[in-house]
C-alpha cells in the first residue's frame, strides 16, 4: 500500500526527509481495528520523530499520530465497533503511524468520529484532545466541574494542545483560564476559544498577571519552552500549586525550586497508556467519545486552521515546515492518500 515515511533522520532541507513509499499491508491483532485512513493531521511529535526517532533496518518509518477514517475490519476481541464505522484516533508511537492508506490501531484508544465534522476536521482533534484531557484531569487533578476559585495558566495557548485545553478547561471546569499569546491573531484565537484572560509570554509574567489582577495562579500547563519560563512559573504558582508540562526541555529543570512552596511537577505523555498497555488504556477511547459528543453538541469546536491538500511527501513536507516554524495556530490537516 502507499505511505509516506523516511529511511533516515533528516532535516527538511534534505531531499529524503520524507518520501513516498510502498509498504506491506498492516496485520491487525485481536484487539485492533483495520482503518482506511481518510485524513491525518500533523503535530510536533511528527517532526521530532522524523528528526530523531528510531528507524527499522531496511524499512521506512511511517509516522503520523492523528487520523480519521472508516473501519474495514475488527479483531476478535473488539467490542463497540463494526465495519463501516467512522472513527478518529491518535494511535501509538511504537506502532506504524497514520501516514498510509490503511492502519491497524488498538480499538480501545479509538473513538467514533464527530458526526458534525468532516474527516479532515476530525483528524485535527485526537492527539491534542487526549493530551489536554489527561493533563487537566489526570495530571493536574482537576475534577470535572471543579476548580472554582482557582486560576489555570496555559503557556502556549494558541498551539494544538493549548487550543483544546483552553476549551476543555472553560467548558468542563469552573477554573479561571489564563492563556499566553503574543501576536494579535493568537490573542484573538485563544479569546474566541474561551480564555478569560490573555497574557503576553514575551513580557515578564509577574507584570502580566498583575495587569489582569491575578495574584499568582494555582495550576500551570506549560506546553512549550518550559525551560525558558520555568523560573517565572515557579514564582507565579501559589503555595501547593501544580505544574504540568508536555514538552522536552532542552536544559535540565532545577526542581529544587519547587520545594519552598511544596509545588508538584507532573508530566503528560498521551502515548503512555497504549505504549505500556495500562489497565486503564480504554480511558482514551472513552474520552474521545466524550470529545466527539461535545463537538456535536457545540460545547467544543474544531481547531483546524490549515489544509495542506492530499497526503504525499511534498504536502507533508509543507505541513512539517509549518510546525517547525513555531508560528502554527491550531492544527494543520491533510486528506488521506488516494487509492
Amino acid at each position: 500500500m502507499k505511505a509516506v515515511g523516511f529511511f533516515q533522520n533528516h532535516p527538511l532541507s534534505h531531499p529524503e526527509a520524507l518520501v513516498d513509499v510502498e509498504v506491506a499491508e498492516p496485520e491487525p491483532g485481536p484487539d485492533d481495528l483495520l482503518v482506511e485512513v481518510r485524513a491525518v493531521s500533523v503535530n510536533p511529535v511528527d517532526t521530532k520523530v522524523r528528526m530523531g526517532g528510531t528507524v527499522p533496518p531496511g524499512a521506512p518509518r511511517i509516522a503520523g499520530w492523528d487520523a480519521a477514517g472508516v473501519v474495514l475490519s475488527v479483531g476478535a476481541r473488539v467490542q463497540g465497533f463494526a465495519p463501516g464505522d467512522e472513527v478518529f484516533y491518535a494511535g501509538a508511537i511504537d506502532r506504524p503511524g497514520s501516514n498510509a492508506q490503511r492502519q491497524a490501531v488498538d480499538a480501545r484508544i479509538v473513538g467514533h468520529k464527530p458526526a458534525s465534522l468532516s474527516f479532515a476536521d476530525a483528524a485535527a482533534l485526537p492527539l491534542t484532545s487526549i493530551t489536554a484531557w489527561e493533563l487537566l484531569f489526570d495530571r493536574l487533578g482537576v475534577a470535572p466541574g471543579g476548580g472554582a476559585g482557582q486560576r489555570l495558566l496555559v503557556v502556549g495557548g494558541a498551539g494544538g494542545v493549548g487550543s483544546m485545553l483552553v476549551q476543555i478547561a472553560r467548558r468542563f471546569t469552573a477554573l479561571t483560564v489564563i492563556a499566553t499569546a503574543s501576536r494579535p491573531e493568537t490573542v484573538e484565537w485563544v479569546t474566541r476559544l474561551g480564555a478569560h484572560h490573555v497574557v503576553d509570554h514575551r513580557r515578564p509574567l509577574a507584570e502580566e498577571l498583575a495587569r489582569i489582577g491575578a495574584d499568582g495562579v494555582h495550576l500551570v500547563a506549560s506546553l512549550t519552552q518550559t525551560e525558558q519560563h520555568f523560573p517565572a512559573l515557579v514564582a507565579a504558582l501559589r503555595p501547593q500549586g501544580r505544574l504540568a508540562l508536555i514538552d522536552d526541555p532542552k536544559q535540565p529543570l532545577d526542581i529544587r525550586a519547587l520545594k519552598g512552596k511544596s509545588l508538584s511537577l507532573h508530566w503528560e505523555l498521551m502515548f503512555t497508556r497504549p505504549m505500556y498497555q495500562t489497565d486503564d488504556i480504554a480511558e482514551q477511547g472513552r474520552l474521545l467519545e466524550r470529545v466527539a459528543q461535545a463537538i456535536d453538541d457545540r460545547r467544543l469546536v474544531g481547531t483546524r486552521t490549515r489544509h495542506f491538500g492530499t497526503l504525499g511527501a511534498a504536502t507533508l513536507r509543507q505541513a512539517h515546515a509549518w510546525i517547525e516554524s513555531g508560528q502554527a495556530i491550531g492544527k494543520g490537516v491533510l486528506d488521506g492518500l488516494p487509492g
